[in-house]
């Protein structure tokens, strides 16, 4: 059992960021969870697939409803270059089925309460609102290739354009 492990046990998460760890070429780690219909959805579904991995901060926020309504503006597109796409926060199910009918989302929203994804992907760490320090999910997407190999890394995503960044050959 190693440290990460032990903090998560005891329930302190961890600062250390996987985000800087797990790199492009790297495989994709693994998860299943549930949808904002109650279905249990699984990385492996998706082998053959290429997927747009998003974590976001919380449903029907300002930053994560652009985002979220950008990628849904321009899901066609995204389909037609062979992309699902698969959204995750640590919101609950009832909260995600809300966010994805409010706003006619047409993709899969993963409800991570117990933040396994989130940590498996690094996503969790030290962010700044107004001057205060706290702990979150650091807005971060992974375009994952037909094998299930992270192909890129988005960063400093732009929430009103990110389909655009999804789609840029950078």
């Amino acid at each position: 059992m190693g440290l990460g492990d032990i903090a998560k046990k005891l329930g302190v998460m961890t600062n250390i960021s996987k985000v800087d760890k797990l790199k492009e070429g790297d495989k994709a780690p693994d998860f299943t969870s549930t949808d904002q219909d109650g279905k249990t959805v699984s990385l492996k579904d998706f082998k053959g697939k290429k997927v747009v991995l998003y974590f976001y901060p919380k449903d029907d926020t300002e930053g994560c409803t652009a985002e979220s309504c950008n990628l849904r503006d321009n899901h066609k597109m995204l389909q037609r270059q062979g992309f699902d796409v698969l959204g995750v926060s640590a919101d609950s199910i009832k909260s995600h089925k809300k966010f994805a009918d409010k706003y006619k989302l047409p993709f899969t929203l993963l409800a991570d309460t117990d933040r396994d994804i989130i940590e498996k992907y690094g996503v969790w760490g030290e962010k700044m609102l107004f001057g205060r320090k706290y702990m979150g999910i650091v807005r971060t997407t992974f375009l994952i290739d037909e094998k299930g190999k992270i192909e890129r890394i988005i960063k400093d995503v732009d929430t009103k354009n990110h389909t655009n960044q999804v789609l840029a050959k950078e």
